[in-house]
């Protein structure tokens, strides 16, 4: 019989085509520092964190970054190259599918009750839309039957840390400025006055539902749940973006977020999915980058930080470490200057200028010039964050990013599609 964990291989696999060369064999310590391997993508596995976290933990940091579906499958497949995985949170269940991860204690989580309601109930503000999808409380908690639901327990699947809500970018230059809300919309990615200059984010639990929210708004078709879309649904909508692709309409698709900044500041691109810290680094590259605040509601994320099924001993006991180092204020701080919000914002805000407050958490406008985390001018004085406050832009949530019940169908469309024509 075939193990969950091949089962999730087979479909991991068509997704992203890696050899081990991208995962560096375990370098051996050579002290007796704990060495904590962390596998994740480059919004997180900073060098300025590690460097940060090695010295004030005391130990050794092993960060291998990559692209999101290229580190999920090294993750499920092979549990012992690494001790902490930092992702999105449509990671969950396929984690925890092929018993590649352990329950978290929260009762080792030394800010656990700091955490904001939004990892725990779904929901930042009463009035707030949950959105469709996997909401993170539905994946947080572990079951008394081994299952994962919204019922809190003190076991859980991930730490919850870094999370946002994501859209598009479009380089004001070649895009005449949208009212946030308003008039910019997803299907702005499929309009034909962009033909040629569109990207989408290769991950088909992110790119697949950027895409389905576009066709949705253009009018091509709807969908009866879009966070559990059926096959007759992903036939449909495939047909839509195939014959799309083949009239020109994608200049391609990009697999990290280094990969996105270069499409677009080579100008091969003007408009395209994008994460936060992108939008940021372009900004400081000089290029008039906004980050869209669509009138059909965003797509939203949160930040995982789970734990090996294999990790043991010390090197276990020092994931335990990091993960509370991230909470404990510094890490939340540096990560808003990307665009990031951090579970429990309050820690954070002691190392945080006044004004850097005001302008990521609260919606106002800068007092001032504002640095990203590159140390370059990337928010001038006067500007307003798009999407206004931290409430605001998570009270419009359209859908999570989710691992959808026909995911491995989902997959095999999805890798049609970018392979179509090539």
């Amino acid at each position: 019989m075939t193990s969950r964990r091949e089962f999730i291989y087979k479909g991991l696999l068509a997704a992203a085509s890696i050899s081990s060369a991208g995962f560096p064999g375990i370098l051996h310590a050579q002290n007796k520092r704990p060495t904590v391997k962390v596998v994740g993508t480059h919004v997180t596995l900073q060098p300025h964190l590690k460097a940060r976290a090695e010295k004030e933990l005391g130990i050794n940091l092993e960060f291998y970054p990559g692209g999101s579906a290229e580190v999920l499958l090294k993750a499920t497949t092979d549990p012992t190259s690494f001790d902490l995985y930092e992702q999105w949170s449509n990671s969950v269940r396929p984690l925890w599918q092929a018993d590649a991860i352990q329950p978290i204690e929260t009762s080792r989580l030394k800010y656990w009750n700091e955490i904001s309601p939004l990892a725990k109930t779904g929901k930042l503000t009463e009035k707030a839309k949950i959105g469709a999808g996997d909401s993170p409380n539905k994946i947080l908690f572990i079951q008394p039957n081994g299952t994962l639901g919204p019922n809190p327990t003190d076991q859980i699947t991930f730490m919850p840390y870094v999370h946002n809500v994501d859209s598009f970018g479009y380089n004001t230059q070649k895009i005449p400025a949208g009212i946030p809300y308003e008039t910019e919309s997803w299907g702005w990615l499929l309009d034909n006055k962009y033909q040629g200059r569109v990207a989408l984010v290769n991950d088909p639990t992110i790119g697949l539902f950027d895409a389905a929210l576009a066709i949705q708004a253009q009018g091509f078709m709807s969908f009866k749940d879009i966070g559990n879309l059926s096959r007759d649904e992903l036939d449909q909508m495939f047909t839509i973006l195939t014959d799309l692709k083949s009239q020109g309409q994608f200049r391609g698709v990009w697999s990290s977020v280094p990969h996105s900044i270069k499409l677009m500041a080579t100008h091969q691109v003007d408009i395209q999915s994008m994460f936060s810290p992108a939008v940021a680094s372009l900004n400081g590259m000089g290029v008039p980058c906004i980050y869209a605040a669509p009138k059909e509601g965003y797509r939203a994320w949160h930040g995982v930080m789970s734990l090996s099924s294999e990790s043991r001993g010390e090197s276990k006991d020092a994931a335990y470490e990091y993960m509370n180092w991230w909470l404990s204020g510094y890490a939340g701080a540096f990560i808003a200057r990307q665009g990031y919000y951090i579970s429990n914002p309050e820690r954070s805000r002691q190392f945080m200028s006044q004004a850097e407050w005001d302008y990521w958490y609260l919606g106002k406008p800068a007092s001032e010039m504002l640095q990203g985390t590159d140390g370059k001018n990337s928010i001038k004085a006067g500007e307003i964050r798009t999407g206004g406050s931290y409430h605001r832009r998570f009270e419009n949530i359209a859908v999570w990013n989710t691992v959808i019940p026909n995911y491995e169908y989902s997959l095999r469309k999805w890798n049609e599609f970018v392979l179509a024509g090539v």
